[in-house]
């Protein structure tokens, strides 16, 4: 931890300089824990948006099951920071990788998604070389088209394969119905997600009338968790940005409070009407959704490789040298671009947290 800049104004922080609001981020994980607490089901929140095991460790402290890890990489930074409850909720193929695996499995009882038989045999093997047991969930392709196997008699045939092979331990059924997410009416999003998580519910039925256990029926990410939720069966949701929210899924009707900004200095105003800061591409992403400069009503919002351009209909009271802060456009694309997050409480620095999972690609 960079101590130096503890008891700091968030003001006089060099830029740009990525914040969260404790006090929010903080609700923010008490009032999710509680909500799916409420619901009867658990809660195993992604985290390939924060990347941060102190984030984590928040998580568990509310009565998290573990945490979802997009790569075996951040699988790998999480678990050597103490972070239980691990799964990984895509395929971690290849001799290298699955090795990896199978060592992280001595230490620490992960999680990971199947979606061929293939790769379930290579990953048996590495299990067995390392004497260890890979604990393994089937993802079901629920409409996204992007990975996993297909619900039903597919799917039993392929749980049927991983009950059989020594190494591993079949934990159950997982998908992610992200394609429902963007649908904005809400009738016609509850029925597409019942649709597509139904998909799992039902093919977890079939593996345990052919006497497979299933223990974890996971799927839910931010966005659809009001409604996946209340599927019967599912035991699990991963929704993980919804703990910062962002302009994105504001945009989709989450209703947690933001927590997430970057602080950036203004460095140039070519006119009354226009503000440039130093938080471009490379403090921000824009491929979801734009970030918003707070306190302003921007016309447009531009970002190049070094600069964020903003903007407004009347002259701005912002001089050069000025601190502007931006809500994130969107979380998952804009927190691996920093080294640490500043934790701000009533205006200060109270926490400097590092990124650990940054560029844990593999």
């Amino acid at each position: 931890m960079n101590s130096i800049v503890i008891g700091l104004r968030k003001e006089d922080l060099d830029t740009p300089a990525l914040l969260t609001d404790l006090d929010r981020l903080e609700r923010n994980i008490s009032n999710t824990a509680a909500f799916f607490r409420e619901r009867g089901v658990g809660w195993r929140p992604h985290s390939k948006g924060h990347k941060m095991p102190a984030v984590a460790h928040l998580e568990l402290a509310e009565g998290a099951l573990g945490i979802i890890c997009a790569k075996l990489g951040e699988a790998e930074v999480m678990a050597a920071s103490g972070v239980t409850g691990i799964m990984i909720a895509n395929q971690v193929v290849g001799p290298i990788k699955t090795r990896r695996l199978a060592a992280l499995c001595r230490r620490s009882p992960v999680i990971v998604a199947v979606d061929s038989p293939n790769n379930a045999r290579e990953l048996a093997l590495a299990a067995r070389e390392a004497g260890s047991t890979i604990r393994v969930v089937i993802e079901i392709d629920v409409g996204s088209g992007r990975s996993g196997v297909k619900a039903g008699q597919p799917a039993l045939d392929l749980a049927r394969e991983l009950a059989r092979l020594e190494g591993l331990r079949f934990m159950g059924i997982m998908g992610w119905e992200g394609h429902t997410r963007r649908i904005k009416d809400p009738a016609p999003r509850k029925e597409a997600v019942e649709k597509a998580v139904g998909l799992l519910v039902e093919t977890a039925r079939l593996c345990r009338d052919d006497g497979i256990p299933v223990e974890i029926v996971s799927c839910g990410g931010t966005g659809t968790q009001d409604y996946s939720s209340l599927v019967p069966g599912v035991t699990e949701i991963q929704a993980g940005n919804i703990v910062f929210n962002d302009v994105f899924y504001m945009g989709l009707g989450v209703k947690t409070e933001p927590a997430l900004t970057v602080l950036s200095t203004v460095t140039s105003r070519p006119d009354p009407t226009t503000v440039t800061t130093d938080a471009g591409k490379k403090a921000m992403s824009i491929d979801v959704a734009p970030p918003r400069p707070l306190g302003f009503e921007p016309l447009s919002v531009r970002l190049s490789a070094e600069h964020g351009t903003f903007q407004v209909s009347a002259p701005a009271a912002l001089r050069v040298g000025d601190k502007v802060e931006w809500l994130v456009g969107y979380g998952d694309t804009t927190v691996h671009l920093h080294d640490e997050a500043y934790g701000i409480r009533d205006g200060r620095v109270e926490a400097v947290w590092p990124v650990a999972g940054r560029g844990k690609i593999r």
